[in-house]
């Protein structure tokens, strides 16, 4: 007799196979041990079950026992209690936001002093629903619809080499993803030299259409990390575009998850 976990809670049942034990029915899902499962299959003692209601958020408990068994129980623990600093909500931080805030990282603080324009649409998270809104207030609109159970704090302000340390100095991960040169490297030596314990995941270099394979992440000295090409600035023929803008943002956002587990290798 298996006796498995149904949706974060142990149940005892005398069949042998998940769908003799829990029949599927029309609009779930079935996830076991972190896998969907669309073809009936035996289960085993302390296997982990969820059957999902397509399109109804679950209860919290339900739906964090469910991320934790996608991340594995050990990894959404660590992740559930980490914070990051998000520094510029364009296209590398906003898309940053929105993978930190999927894998479940408890506590994210974005930072920009802008709003949402037309131009951003080709390859920021924003729809056109948020036109004029503060990049700050429709980042965390979306974030709270991908996930209400994360804090999400907020602040609308220009970083300077005054506010920096202030804004930054209780987060020990800052991704910079500001898009302005003389910014991005105002921000990095700022907290490279005033808070020494920051790890800095930067980026430079994703503009165009050239081949994705030429973005990597480096870890260039000890606190800091970079992202891109190193080479394909914005320029007129070279645009940024989605494609590789969300592919450096995801170098980012995956660098981040590694920092957070304790990995410092990129």
């Amino acid at each position: 007799m298996p006796s498995v976990f149904l949706n974060g809670k142990r149940v005892n049942t005398s069949e042998k196979t998940l769908f003799s034990a829990f029949p599927k029915k029309e609009n779930t899902i079935a996830i076991l041990n972190g896998f969907q499962i669309s073809e009936d299959i035996e289960l085993n003692n302390d296997d982990s079950i969820y059957i999902i209601q397509k399109g109804i958020l679950p209860p919290r408990d339900e739906l964090e026992a469910m991320m934790s068994a996608r991340h594995t129980p050990a990894v959404h623990k660590i992740l559930k209690k980490s914070k990051v600093a998000v520094a510029g909500l364009g296209g590398l931080g906003s898309n940053i936001a929105i993978s930190l805030a999927r894998i479940g990282v408890g506590k994210l603080f974005l930072v920009d002093f802008d709003i949402v324009e037309p131009s951003n649409l080709n390859r920021q998270s924003y729809y056109i629903k948020h036109l004029g809104m503060f990049k700050t207030e429709a980042l965390k609109e979306q974030l709270n619809d991908i996930n209400p159970f994360i804090e999400v704090k907020t602040k609308n302000i220009k970083i300077s080499e005054e506010n920096a340390v202030n804004l930054f100095k209780d987060y020990e991960i800052v991704c910079e993803a500001l898009d302005n040169p003389a910014s991005k490297a105002m921000l990095v030596n700022t907290l490279l030299i005033n808070l020494p314990k920051t790890k800095i995941i930067s980026a430079s270099g994703m503009a165009g259409f050239e081949s994705s394979n030429t973005i990597k992440t480096e870890k260039k000295m000890k606190n800091l990390y970079l992202c891109g090409d190193y080479t394909t600035p914005a320029e007129p023929g070279s645009g940024l575009m989605a494609p590789r803008v969300m592919v450096c943002a995801g170098h980012q956002a995956n660098m981040i998850l590694r920092l957070l587990l304790g990995i410092e290798k990129p």
